[in-house]
């Protein structure tokens, strides 16, 4: 079986994240039909999915979503006394 193309070939929820995995418009295109246009990549989400765990893309969408709700958005930070 030929290695996945993160460039080409169809991503789903199920596609499992491999050793080969790479950031291409193909994931970004996921990523932002999974988790909206305010998708972007950060170090420690991509460290969180190149960690060798056994994963799928969904499971990456869903860690994403779970981390930006977490996230306090700008407007909403405390004034600075």
């Amino acid at each position: 079986m030929p290695p996945f193309d993160w460039h080409s070939d169809r991503i789903t929820r199920a596609t499992e994240i491999t050793v080969s995995y790479r950031n291409t418009r193909n994931v970004r295109r996921f990523f932002q039909a999974e988790c909206g246009h305010q998708f972007r990549f950060d170090r420690s989400f991509m460290a969180w999915l190149k960690d060798g765990s056994r994963k799928t893309m969904g499971d990456a969408a869903d860690e994403w979503l779970k981390r930006a709700a977490k996230r306090i958005p700008f407007d909403d930070k405390p004034p600075i006394d």
